[in-house]
């Protein structure tokens, strides 16, 4: 399956998750593992695998005087780092099981986490952290350690220590406790948009699998430099960008943060990036302000080179044919494509998109600048990867064909149905939950709709809970329709609703500046809150939306809109730890004036 790449570890090789990382340090000791920002110091430091390797000693060591039994739960929420690593290498090497916690969610989130999975051990990261989580500390019962990264003063907590004091100054890693590939490895809590988190179980066969099989569709190489910025609490990410670099030996560097990201990949300059359709939408946002801003020529210009380059693409991909234009492409790609790419650290060997759709015009216009951009899809309950578009066979409007040894059908209503080695072992205390999601057969329902060509390419038509049925019996997917009214630069977020309602409504936050540019044209004063709901301003708004979902069916028409200027987010309870849309909750904090949009109608 991996022609030519000795390099990488198999799943038999490994055994087990930490059998993986100690074959690795085994193969390739002096070379560099992972990067990371050293702000004391003010530099990128670099860590070897045999320097990991001393570290997980000392973490195994001090996990070893906590006294817990293989099998016991341990919990991480701490942003991408080495320390993520080692923690979880040292739990696994002791039969431990780890729990992944966002470092963004909220305390009785944690905290309910913490008692349903039973974690004996967390670690975090900071003071901050733990202002939030003293609060919740005295409903967090079967906690027996809270280990903070940093120096923190107890205060009366007598569980609670500081990394420095809890780990021994230096310890040999010992071996394995009797490694069973089949074991329970984690528990990842899924971010429900509705209800209570529930604990994916994953194996460590499952896992391994799920990395080793992935490489069909992302080969990756033993120089490869990653960028890790995804929470490493996201499935998709712990895979392909953590257990999938150590089996094939690739380096990491952890960036900074989300806000020094674009610093951090012209420094790193990685060749592969993992991210979700928020980054590349940001990106593809920013380019169009800056286009909003120049001459007509230019905007024109841009618009003819990423043309040119769609056609190189789909001439490349066997799907259309070459023209005299390719000719200018060199030129094309030292005035525009370059510079753009360059953002990205100019350096990208392939850059996968993952966790949500990505718009096609988003994606169309990076392949058009010849960013090799592939999309991938998959659930934490599959272990993550189902699916990936190879760069030779990449139709972006698809997810891709289905990863070896997975198999992929459609069921009731077009649902789309997994199976293979890498499903959840189910849900953690759910059995209930488990059966509902996965029958005797073994297939698992995604929950997503999907159609599957004859090449084997699946497309994601959309969700089957997030069908909205209006009071007509007409069902519609919101997420198309949200896709397409965010192309609009007013609107930052959006949510269309009309369960059960005669029409649609629109909710939707605004983009500051351009909310400003509008108020001026219309007369009406920006700075005052109730401006949103002038008249005038509805109608623009109403006018705006019309135009970007002029395509869609006619019975899906949108009536009113609702304009906000409180974004939604993790602290408000709106986003899952995810970004995905808590619709219930939007639906919830105002449902009066949802009702307003249906007065009189």
């Amino acid at each position: 399956m991996h022609g030519g790449q000795e390099h990488v570890i198999t799943p038999d090789q490994a055994g087990s998750l930490h059998g993986l990382f100690t074959e690795r340090v085994r193969r390739t000791p002096e070379a560099v593992a992972y990067r990371f920002f050293d702000a004391a110091h003010n530099q990128w430091v670099s860590l070897t695998w045999a320097q990991v390797r001393d570290e997980v000693g000392r973490w195994q060591a001090a996990l070893q005087r906590e006294g817990l039994q293989p099998g016991d739960r341990v919990g991480i929420m701490l942003r991408n780092c080495p320390q993520w690593m080692m923690f979880d290498q040292a739990a696994l090497s002791l039969g431990l099981v780890v729990v992944l916690l966002y470092t963004v969610d909220r305390p009785d989130n944690v905290a309910y986490i913490a008692e349903d999975a039973g974690i004996k051990v967390l670690l975090f990261e900071n003071g901050d952290q733990w202002l939030g989580l003293s609060g919740v500390s005295k409903q967090m019962t079967a906690v027996q350690r809270f280990v903070c990264l940093r120096p923190v003063a107890a205060r009366g907590e007598e569980r609670l220590i500081s990394v420095d004091k809890w780990l021994p100054e230096r310890a040999a890693l010992q071996a394995e406790v009797r490694p069973d590939r089949h074991a329970l490895a984690t528990i990842m809590y899924t971010s429900g948009t509705t209800g209570r988190p529930k604990g994916v179980m994953l194996s460590h066969e499952g896992i391994l699998w799920n990395a080793y099989a992935s490489m069909d569709v992302f080969a990756v190489r033993q120089d490869d430099v990653f960028l890790s910025f995804l929470p490493l609490s996201h499935a998709f990410e712990r895979t392909l960008g953590y257990y999938l670099t150590v089996m094939t030996g690739a380096q990491v560097a952890f960036a900074r943060s989300i806000s020094s990201l674009s610093e951090d990949l012209r420094t790193i300059r990685p060749t592969v990036l993992i991210a979700v359709p928020r980054v590349f939408e940001r990106i593809y946002q920013a380019i169009q302000t800056r286009l909003h801003e120049s001459s007509g020529f230019r905007q024109k210009f841009f618009r003819f080179a990423v043309g040119i380059g769609w056609a190189r693409f789909l001439h490349q991909q066997g799907r259309g044919p070459w023209i005299l234009d390719f000719l200018l492409w060199p030129l094309l790609q030292r005035m525009v494509a370059q510079k753009i790419l360059a953002h990205l650290g100019g350096n990208l060997r392939v850059a996968v998109s993952g966790g949500a759709a990505l718009p096609f015009e988003i994606a169309q216009t990076f392949l058009g600048l010849g960013l090799p951009l592939v999309q991938g899809y998959g659930l934490t309950e599959t272990g993550p990867v189902v699916s990936g578009n190879h760069l030779d066979r990449n139709d972006p409007a698809s997810v891709g064909e289905a990863i070896p040894g997975v198999e992929v059908r459609l069921g009731e209503q077009s649902a789309l149905l997994v199976r293979g080695p890498s499903n959840m072992l189910g849900y953690w205390n759910n059995p209930a939950a488990t059966a509902a999601m996965i029958d005797a057969e073994g297939w698992l329902n995604t929950g997503d709709t999907a159609r599957i060509t004859n090449t084997g390419h699946i497309y994601i038509t959309g969700r089957l809970k997030e069908v909205i049925v209006m009071s007509n019996g007409e069902k519609i997917p919101p997420g198309d329709m949200e896709q397409a009214i965010l192309r609009d630069r007013l609107f930052e977020q959006v949510m269309v609703y009309g369960e059960g309602r005669p029409y649609l409504v629109v909710l939707a936050t605004v983009n500051p500046d351009v909310w400003v540019k509008l108020a001026q044209d219309l007369g009406v004063r920006a700075d005052m809150p109730e401006s949103l709901h002038d008249l005038r301003v509805e109608r623009a708004a109403l006018g705006r939306v019309a135009a970007q979902i002029r395509e869609f069916p006619g019975y899906a028409k949108v009536r009113r809109v609702l304009l906000l200027d409180e974004h939604w987010s993790i602290e408000n309870g709106l986003l899952t730890p995810t970004l995905k849309l808590k619709r219930a909750q939007v639906v919830a904090k105002y449902a009066e004036r949802i009702e307003n949009l249906y007065q009189g109608h």
